[in-house]
Parts: structure tokens; C-alpha cells; sequence
């Protein structure tokens, strides 16, 4: 193999789609939920405060059924208008705000035409991905539920890297959220935190650069 080759492996949900902030928040609206009362009944999942085995981390995983997380959820979530949030769909409906960034695709697919390895790697809570854009984007794909790991455990990463034969060092991580970025750091790769496309496009030419040093610009760099 060239050793040269590079891989690029990025994140679905807040990179290849509009922040996920935005997307839950029109669900929330549409679905009528108490935002706020919402907030309270997450928070414990995602600071890993909940005691026990994480809901999310076992749905992400793949370990419990859509279904019987969507009944769990909807039980503790309460609608503005006073009735019961309904369980069946209510991940799809989650979802449903997530409309590819096609300028990060192109990105991808420009990335993928010059020669490197491209894989999409995204914890997945049984929602269907859009995935008539992934042939024509991505070599591989890695779904947490599908291979039952998920990010921020080190095995995800070494997994997909693996699937696109190439080492952590010669890859970046693209993802929206810094504790996923960290880990891939830790293990070699190259991490770019993504906030915008316009700076994560910089960034990704610039570590794909047949001269460059695998390295993102730095801040002066980003902002000429």
C-alpha cells in the first residue's frame, strides 16, 4: 500500500448535518415536548450522571430495542399540552430535521476522488441515515448499533481505521463534539473539531496537502 495514502473518517449528526442542537429543537417544537423538562430528563444520560448502565450507550451500541427505548423516553417526557408524547416513531421523528450539509459531502467526495480513504463513523440511536449519499462519499461506513461500539471507546476507532487499512496516524477525525476528537488524538490521528464547513474544509486540505504535515492550520492560519 501507499504509504502516503491518507483516510479521512467523519461524523454524521452536527458535521454531514446542520447542528444538532437545531435539529432537536424543531422536533421538540413539533412534537410540542417541554424543552426545558427535556433537558432535565437527557442531562443525566449524556453527563453519565444516570448511576448504573447508560440507556444511551446500550442504544447506541445496539444492546436494547428502538422501540422499547422510544417507550422509556416518551414516559418521561411531557408535552406542553398536557397529553402523553407518543413512543412509536419518535426517534425517526428525532431525526427528521437532519438535512445533509451537501457541502461537506462534496468535501468528502473531493477528499475520496484525490486518493484517500473515506469512512463515515457515527453513533447511531437505530435512526435511518440518509444513505443514498454514502456510496458515492464513503469507502466504509461504521454505525455504532451495527458493530456494538460506539465513540468515545478507543475499539470504534481502531475499527475503522482497520476497515480502511490504514494506521490512526495516517487518518483525521472529523467530528463536532470535543471529547470524540480527544480520543482520536490520543490514539495518533489527526482531529479537527468541526464548527463551520468553511474551516473544517481548510483544515482537511490542508492535512490531504501531498506536502503538509498531517497537522491543522493554526488559528492565524484559519483566519486569513
Amino acid at each position: 500500500m501507499d504509504g502516503n495514502r491518507r483516510g479521512v473518517i467523519c461524523d454524521w449528526g452536527g458535521v454531514l448535518t446542520p447542528p444538532l442542537r437545531d435539529g432537536i429543537r424543531a422536533w421538540l417544537h413539533a412534537d410540542r415536548i417541554d424543552v426545558e423538562h427535556y433537558h432535565e430528563v437527557m442531562r443525566p444520560y449524556f453527563d453519565d450522571s444516570c448511576g448504573g448502565e447508560n440507556p444511551v450507550h446500550a442504544l447506541e451500541r445496539g444492546e436494547i430495542d428502538t422501540r422499547e427505548f422510544e417507550r422509556e423516553l416518551a414516559a418521561l417526557l411531557r408535552c406542553t399540552h398536557g397529553g402523553p408524547v407518543v413512543a412509536e416513531g419518535l426517534i425517526d421523528r428525532m431525526f427528521c430535521e437532519f438535512d445533509p450539509v451537501h457541502a461537506m459531502y462534496e468535501a468528502l467526495r473531493e477528499a475520496r476522488d484525490g486518493g484517500a480513504g473515506t469512512a463515515l463513523l457515527s453513533n447511531s440511536w437505530g435512526n435511518c441515515y440518509p444513505r443514498e449519499h454514502f456510496d458515492a462519499t464513503f469507502d466504509t461506513v461504521v454505525i455504532s448499533g451495527e458493530v456494538g461500539m460506539r465513540k468515545p471507546e478507543e475499539r470504534i476507532y481502531l475499527h475503522t481505521c482497520e476497515r480502511l487499512g490504514l494506521r490512526p496516524e495516517d487518518c483525521v477525525f472529523i467530528d463536532d463534539l470535543e471529547h470524540n476528537v480527544r480520543i482520536a488524538e490520543e490514539l495518533g490521528m489527526t482531529g479537527i473539531l468541526h464548527t463551520d464547513v468553511g474551516t473544517t474544509r481548510l483544515e482537511l486540505e490542508r492535512f490531504l496537502a501531498p506536502d503538509g504535515d498531517g497537522a491543522p492550520p493554526v488559528p492565524d492560519e484559519r483566519a486569513a
